[in-house]
C-alpha cells in the first residue's frame, strides 16, 4: 500500500469518525477530541500493520479501537467535574443553611457551588431534608438547579426531587 493510499485511508475513517461524532461536540466535546485524537493515533499505529488488503484493516481497526478508548479518556475527564461537585454536595448536606459550598476543577476550569436553603424533615419517614441551590459554570456559561435530598437510615443522603 503506498503512502498516498494509507494517507487517504485515515482521511476516510477519520473524517467518518468525526461525523459520527458531530451530535456530541456540543455536548460533551472532551468526549469527542479524545475519540477523534485516539481514532487518529490508533489509525496510525494501524497503517504500520502488515500490507496490502491486511493493512487497510489494521489502519480501519486501529482507528475504531483508538476513537473509543480516546473517546472513554475524554468522558472520564468530565467526571472529575462531578466528583469535585458531588463533594461540594456532600458537605453542604451538614453546613449551616446559606452557607456556600464552592468547588472548582483546575484542570478543566469548570467550577460551581451548593448552597443549602432550608431544612426540614420529610412527612413521611420523618427523615431530615434540605433543601438547596446548586450553580454550574462551564464554559462561561451558568447553569442553576434547586434540588431536596433526605437523609437516609444509613445516614446517607439521597436527592429525592
Amino acid at each position: 500500500m503506498t503512502p498516498m493510499r494509507i494517507a487517504a485511508t485515515l482521511l476516510l475513517t477519520g473524517s467518518l469518525l468525526a461525523t459520527a461524532a458531530c451530535e456530541s461536540v456540543q455536548n460533551n466535546p472532551k468526549q469527542t477530541g479524545g475519540a477523534i485524537l485516539g481514532g487518529i493515533a490508533g489509525g496510525v499505529l494501524g497503517s504500520q500493520i502488515g500490507g496490502g488488503t491486511g493493512r487497510t484493516v489494521a489502519i480501519i481497526g486501529g482507528t475504531l479501537l483508538g476513537g473509543l478508548l480516546g473517546s472513554e479518556i475524554g468522558k472520564s475527564l468530565d467526571k472529575a467535574d462531578q466528583a469535585y461537585m458531588k463533594s461540594a454536595e456532600q458537605k453542604a448536606y451538614t453546613a449551616p443553611v446559606g452557607q456556600n459550598i464552592a468547588w472548582n476543577n483546575p484542570d478543566s476550569g469548570h467550577y460551581g457551588s451548593v448552597t443549602p436553603t432550608r431544612e426540614g424533615r420529610d412527612t413521611v419517614t420523618g427523615a431530615a431534608c434540605r433543601e438547596y441551590k446548586t450553580a454550574v459554570n462551564v464554559d462561561g456559561r451558568q447553569e442553576t438547579a434547586t434540588g431536596t435530598a433526605c437523609q437516609q437510615s444509613d445516614g446517607s443522603w439521597k436527592v429525592v426531587n
